[in-house]
């Protein structure tokens, strides 16, 4: 089992991602897909390859959310630019399940999506993140000031990435976190 990411994918504004989705364009998805190549040298040897392309990972303690929950309890959290980029997420419980689940399939290879079936917007993130932490989101980071302050990892910010499982739903994966109020 190789870890990936949806980073494989590009920005794809609302196109609806799967695993048979071709590759996108930039330094991330260029990234992902030489890492893919690399891991997938192994099929040649007989050894059976699966490519999880997380999404965002969110967990308590850690992951993106350790990262945003202190901007967003000072109340200063809000959408990243126009607010309408897609946003693929799983929770960490989901992800660690996953890769059990991946283990132990052995009909199971190739790309999968490691991500919830319910990506959203990140105007939807936002308004849920802030409702959480018993919070209003804040102002929106406009797209300029995230390419001042981030310069070209901004892109990583405001990428639109509509990824679904199919492959981990068709292999019979369940998500206990599809929906991410719940997570």
């Amino acid at each position: 089992v190789s870890a990936s990411a949806i980073g494989f994918y590009g920005s794809r504004g609302d196109e609806i991602l799967t695993e048979q989705s071709r590759p996108g364009d930039g330094f991330l998805a260029s990234l992902c897909v030489e890492w893919e190549r690399e891991a997938q040298a192994a099929a040649e040897l007989g050894v059976r390859v699966v490519r999880l392309r997380s999404g965002m990972v969110l967990g308590r303690g850690g992951g993106a959310l350790a990262k945003m929950a202190p901007i967003f309890r000072m109340g200063l959290g809000g959408r990243l630019g126009w607010g309408g980029q897609w946003m693929s997420w799983i929770h960490i419980d989901d992800l660690l399940a996953l890769i059990r689940h991946a283990l132990e399939l052995p009909a199971l290879r190739g790309p999968v999506n490691a991500t919830a079936p319910n990506p959203v917007t990140n105007a939807v993130f936002t308004r849920d993140l802030a409702a959480a932490l018993h919070r209003s989101p804040f102002l929106p980071v406009p797209e300029f000031a995230l390419k001042l302050l981030y310069g070209q990892m901004s892109e990583m910010l405001l990428a639109s990435q509509r990824v679904v499982p199919v492959a981990a739903e068709a292999a019979g994966f369940c998500f206990r976190y599809p929906q991410l109020p719940a997570a």
